[in-house]
């Protein structure tokens, strides 16, 4: 079982993971798994993390295709 999956942080509903912008925060990927915020960090600077994440100087960046993809949620298609 991964570290992070016996967390109590409230996570995202899938109208709420399918609303996130392109490319996400760590902290708005985190809730999206249900994850804390210490565990979060702590999965990245580990390299852990339950998605491959993006470096941005000091900043942890997420791609919404990768949450959805290890979440299992299809993305709709545009109409």
């Amino acid at each position: 079982m991964p570290p992070y999956a016996n967390t109590a942080q409230k996570g995202m509903d899938v109208s709420e993971v399918l609303a996130l912008p392109v490319v996400t925060t760590l902290e708005d990927s985190n809730r999206a798994f249900g994850i804390g915020r210490t565990t979060g960090y702590s999965l990245a600077r580990r390299g852990q993390y339950p998605v491959p994440l993006l470096r941005l100087g000091n900043a942890y960046r997420v791609r919404r295709a990768d949450i959805l993809r290890a979440l299992g949620i299809d993305e709709p298609s545009p109409a």
